[in-house]
């Protein structure tokens, strides 16, 4: 962390940051997203989101407001209407469901088509989550599976995570915090 990120972080100067975080239902959404949360304010018994909800957590320079948004089928045209106001983008992959891949991939090409997304350089952070799982592919195969070396517009990056564990989960927030402090505002 350098000099200034300390100022600020001492300060209590913080950039205020709006992401959306996205994927199918029972991916690990709102699993990743309370890992997130200082252990405080944590919940122990983590229950499907309808529709969506609104979380918040800090990092030392930056404030995170996340929109967890429903992955269930019949919310999903719901997630378009918070893509202007989303400066980042998480996006969750249950690794273990080979099944559900095609579909994950059809709602990530939906979304990086979408007008409010397709000419914008917003980073996203794809989370191929239950690596505890036996037999969850690996983040590289998630990364081939969803083709994501197609996406030459933005920054983006992979990270293997087990949410319940918290595993994995820092680095690709460190990467995230990298990314936001860099985009020109």
């Amino acid at each position: 962390m350098g000099l200034f990120d300390k100022l600020v972080g001492w300060l209590g100067l913080k950039k205020e940051v709006n992401v959306i975080c996205l994927g199918l239902d029972n991916s690990g959404k709102t699993t990743i997203i309370n890992k997130l949360k200082p252990s405080n304010a944590q919940v122990q018994d983590i229950v499907p989101t309808i529709g969506f909800s609104i979380e918040k957590f800090k990092t030392s320079s930056l404030s995170f407001t996340v929109f967890d948004m429903s992955g269930q089928g019949r919310y999903r045209n719901l997630w378009e209407h918070y893509y202007k106001e989303g400066q980042a983008i998480i996006f969750v992959i249950d690794s273990a469901d080979k099944l559900r891949m095609v579909v994950a991939k059809e709602e990530l090409e939906t979304l990086l088509n979408h007008p409010d997304i397709r000419h914008r350089r917003i980073p996203i952070l794809f989370f191929a989550n239950k690596m505890d799982v036996r037999d969850a592919l690996s983040s590289v195969k998630v990364s081939q599976m969803l083709c994501l070396e197609n996406i030459k517009d933005k920054p983006w990056y992979i990270c293997a995570t087990d949410a319940i564990r918290g595993d994995g989960l820092q680095e690709g927030v460190n990467w995230l915090q990298e990314q936001i402090k860099t985009m020109k505002t």
